[in-house]
């Protein structure tokens, strides 16, 4: 490093010696490099100020020049001193450049004279161990079998390794570090020192409220880790449903130690799901949406969208679409409308539960309970009472029309407001739940199987054979016989309930995550048979899905989130119909078969051509290195 000062003296024209020089120089160097309180916080400075350095070692100096005494003072007291060339120059203070960096204190040598050394060793003994294994294999020698000459080869082949992995190349990037530092350490003062005033130090913008809030979440996230404020209240206390999720993510990862760093945060309106939608947020997960169609149907053409990670699915479902589109489209037909829930009511003897039994499903009482019932909701209309009993406990299967909404809340309130009113009539009668899985909900069961639920919708379309063997790869003949012993005949022999098809709950699900259905209502929703017949003296292929409850709804639930409701507005059917109350969700449901239609329409066809595993195998498997995206702390 190498420092220049100079001085100019006052009128008193004492002339200093070098050696007055070389002990202010002395001095000087001392208060750069002594560390002190204050140079250490204008280190932690940010670096809005650039010459913070600069203007501390300034204030340092003396602001008026030595006085003749004290350079008289000095002069006297380095007589002795050897006096060099370079500081005979008159205020003038050369330093020589720093020493030459080292590998270690143990390797007192430059880092070029090391790294050489080290990297000779590492390949003359790497050469030698080959050429030593060489030896054994053609004598027969065990390789575990070492020499002294070779333990030691084998230690500084390590030895090497491990320092050219540590150390090789530090010499060059020290050099800059070196640069950097001699620029930022060197500096003149030049001119009259009388005539610099000190300058004034810059105060530093106050933090912004970012930083203030921050330190707030801090302490917020250590009271949830510490159990001191509950996790599910944060939104209601803090009024900001994000910052909430912030700051329940944070102390998440603080609790179990694991990053959430791939969940996305931002980018989600938790305003919109709060109360409605998920409790206790912490991100949302990405699910990608793909397209297939157009799915002609009912003479109308409609895009649909598929939000799933398995490959080939929408790709198939759009082969299949493009199949029907050239036949002629498909044709759907809602057969059924209603919603149900069924409560579970006991009595003292099984002889007053018949009693109600019968007072339930006489048309007279019907009308009355209608009345009751009805009074729930604007769009919820009672269609049909059913019970059934098992000794003393009665459960009743009540039936409504929802409008375009999926209507389990709105069926759930009908049936509270019934069951008020019948304990009137019998006070005798214990309410064990509102839901007695009669229903019933989000299982398989043979009652919506054969009483529907939800719409219940059958969509058919006739394949021509030009389509069957120019799309689809296969003939008509062998669709309908695997058809028949997969479909039919294999799902018998499993004892399957509803699962007479190839994959309906494949589209199901898709278009049920895309449009902001309820993925749990995909078990009975899926509940399909799969028809196929030749037709037109065997040419052309009948198809035909009939789906007796699909549980949809275009209003209310996950279908007012952006994503969602996008996907809906893609099909026409966002929102409320406002002329025709229901005709939204009936609608919504018709493209559901028609998609499980062409969905299996084209993997029936990629089975009997022999397509199913080469297509999967190309198209649906993963390339990613396993390893690497195992779970991370």
């Amino acid at each position: 490093m190498c420092c220049t000062t100079t001085i100019e003296n006052d009128s008193t024209n004492v002339q200093p010696t070098p050696a007055h020089f070389s002990l202010n120089a002395c001095i000087f160097y001392s208060c750069i490099k002594q560390p002190s309180p204050t140079s250490e916080t204008n280190a932690r400075r940010p670096s809005s100020l650039p010459n913070a350095n600069t203007m501390d070692l300034r204030r340092r100096l003396s602001p008026k020049p030595p006085s003749a005494t004290f350079l008289n003072h000095q002069k006297a007291v380095t007589d002795g001193e050897d006096r060099s060339p370079s500081s005979t120059k008159a205020g003038v203070i050369d330093r020589s450049p720093s020493p030459v960096p080292k590998a270690s204190d143990a390797l007192p040598l430059p880092l070029y004279l090391t790294n050489g050394i080290f990297f000779t060793l590492f390949f003359s003994v790497a050469y030698y161990l080959l050429h030593r294994w060489r030896d054994k294999i053609r004598s027969s020698t065990p390789l575990h079998v070492v020499t002294l000459s070779e333990l030691a080869a084998i230690v500084s082949l390590i030895a090497s390794f491990i320092y050219l992995l540590g150390f090789f190349g530090i010499d060059f990037v020290q050099s800059f570090i070196t640069t950097a530092r001699g620029e930022e350490d060197s500096f003149v003062l030049e001119g009259e020192v009388e005539h610099h005033s000190e300058p004034k130090p810059r105060i530093m913008d106050p933090l912004p409220s970012l930083a203030l809030a921050s330190e707030e979440d801090e302490e917020i996230v250590k009271s949830v880790v510490c159990g001191s404020v509950p996790s599910y209240s944060l939104e209601s206390q803090l009024g900001d449903c994000l910052r909430a999720a912030s700051i329940r993510r944070q102390a998440l990862e603080r609790t179990t130690g694991r990053s959430l760093l791939g969940l996305p945060l931002e980018g989600l309106d938790y305003d919109s799901i709060l109360g409605q939608c998920c409790e206790m947020p912490v991100g949302y997960v990405q699910i990608p949406v793909g397209i297939a169609g157009p799915l002609l149907l009912n003479g109308c053409e409609y895009m649909v969208p598929m939000a799933t990670t398995e490959g080939c699915l929408v790709a198939s479902t759009n082969r299949g679409c493009k199949a029907i589109f050239a036949s002629g489209g498909a044709t759907a037909i809602l057969l059924k409308d209603g919603m149900t829930r069924a409560p579970v009511v006991r009595f003292a003897t099984a002889e007053r539960a018949s009693q109600l039994k019968f007072f339930l499903e006489d048309a007279i009482n019907f009308d009355t309970l209608s009345v009751v019932f009805n009074k729930s909701s604007r769009f919820g209309r009672l269609q049909n009472i059913q019970c059934s009993i098992a000794g003393k406990n009665l459960y009743i299967r009540f039936t409504c029309s929802t409008g375009d909404a999926m209507g389990m809340n709105m069926v759930s309130k009908g049936v509270q407001n019934v069951l008020d009113f019948l304990q009137n009539d019998f006070p005798d009668m214990d309410v064990i739940g509102i839901s007695g899985n009669f229903c019933s909900d989000k299982k398989p069961a043979a009652v919506n199987w054969i009483e529907g639920r939800g719409k219940s919708v059958v969509c058919e379309a006739v394949i021509s054979e030009e389509i069957v063997k120019k799309v689809l790869k296969t003939t008509v003949h062998g669709l309908v016989e695997l058809n028949m012993l997969k479909n039919l005949t294999g799902s018998a022999i499993a004892g399957s309930l509803g699962g007479f098809n190839a994959h309906a709950a494949n589209i199901v699900s898709a278009v049920f995550i895309a449009t902001g259905q309820d993925p749990a209502q995909n078990i009975e929703s899926s509940h399909c048979i799969t028809m196929m017949e030749a037709v037109n003296n065997g040419k052309d292929l009948h198809i035909s899905v009939t789906m007796p409850s699909i549980e949809v709804g275009t209003v209310g639930g996950g279908t007012q989130l952006a994503s969602q409701s996008a996907c809906l507005n893609l099909l026409g059917v966002k929102g409320a119909s406002i002329g025709s109350p229901g005709s939204n969700a009936r609608l919504l449901a018709s493209v559901v078969a028609g998609s499980v239609l062409a969905g299996e329409l084209s993997l029936m066809s990629a089975i009997a051509a022999g397509q199913l595993v080469r297509s999967h195998m190309k198209y649906n498997r993963s390339n990613r290195d396993m390893a690497a995206i195992a779970s991370t702390v």
